[in-house]
């Protein structure tokens, strides 16, 4: 039986105040733009949240919110949560306020008097290259290794995120030019990657184990104990990776760690910062910019080739 998604359920609950009612409303106009299952779950977690605090403020309807209460808020996340957890909280109740604002909740919105919380912009460390071959050392030769060698290989080859991954089917994957076509994206705009050589060869082979190559198959598939074989699932893959760590004796990398493996590796090999934010699915160039933590022997290189008194 097909169960609900939390939206789901919070559109048929009965609202326990007026600002639940708003709530339910928001969630609708959200799903109506199109927005994908994750970002409306984002907003529904992050303004559960708000809205808790707000009832304890003594706030029971929209036209009642007042600046003060948002920066109360922030305040009050500040003191068990960090900067980027905090902006996040921001980013979500500055959408619904506008929301507010629109639907003449309320006459006059309260953002107009108050300023974002500041972003620190903490570069992210990719995965060390020493993990990643470790992590390959340890897939065997069956089709299990094969599978997990292929699924490495590719999110470190195309920075794809972990629910692309999943997503993906055979018919996605062009094997003879490495293309691969992103249906379902987090923007809901779709996108190419690439492969290289050596991760087409690893897909290939993984593929000439399986008996079901039709191109609506899953790409990726999960083992069942019992010999069933279903489509990988996101705590799937995190499983595999977790074992592959174990085996490998290295600690577990986040899946997001290939995101900023692939930026930085591309950097490094010359590619273009546009053509890069483009393969990755980014909206905007500083976006990209927090996946390329370089070293002081990146900044050097660099330096060298371009020193300006050295042009004189």
């Amino acid at each position: 039986m097909r169960t609900q998604s939390q939206p789901q359920r919070i559109l048929q609950d009965s609202p326990r105040s007026e600002l639940h009612i708003w709530l339910r409303d928001f969630i609708l106009d959200v799903r109506s733009a199109n927005r994908s299952e994750a970002t409306i779950g984002y907003y529904l977690d992050k303004l559960q949240h708000f809205l808790t605090f707000l009832e304890e403020q003594g706030v029971a309807e929209a036209a009642q919110i007042r600046a003060t209460h948002l920066r109360s808020f922030l305040v009050h996340l500040g003191e068990f949560r960090g900067y980027g957890g905090v902006h996040a909280y921001w980013r979500a109740v500055r959408a619904f306020v506008h929301f507010l604002v629109r639907e003449d909740a309320i006459e006059r919105n309260p953002l107009d008097k108050m300023r974002a919380p500041k972003l620190d912009q903490e570069l992210l460390d990719p995965i060390p290259t020493e993990d990643i071959q470790a992590l390959l050392g340890t897939c065997e030769k069956d089709d299990r290794g094969l599978r997990d060698r292929a699924i490495l290989l590719v999110l470190l080859d195309t920075g794809m995120r972990a629910g692309e991954l999943i997503a993906l089917a055979i018919g996605d994957v062009n094997l003879t030019d490495g293309s691969i076509s992103l249906n379902k994206t987090k923007s809901r705009k779709g996108r190419f990657v690439f492969l290289g050589r050596k991760s087409r060869r690893a897909v290939s082979t993984y593929l000439r184990t399986r008996q079901d190559n039709g191109p609506t198959e899953p790409l990726f598939l999960a083992y069942q104990l019992n010999g069933d074989h279903t489509q990988l699932s996101y705590a799937g893959l995190r499983d595999i990776l977790k074992r592959r760590a174990k085996k490998a004796q290295i600690e577990t990398p986040t899946l997001h760690g290939f995101r900023r493996s692939f930026a930085i590796s591309m950097l490094r090999s010359g590619a273009d910062i546009v053509s890069l934010s483009r393969m990755m699915g980014h909206g905007s160039l500083p976006v990209l910019t927090r996946y390329l933590k370089q070293s002081k022997d990146d900044l050097s290189d660099v330096h060298a080739q371009h020193a300006p008194t050295d042009k004189l």
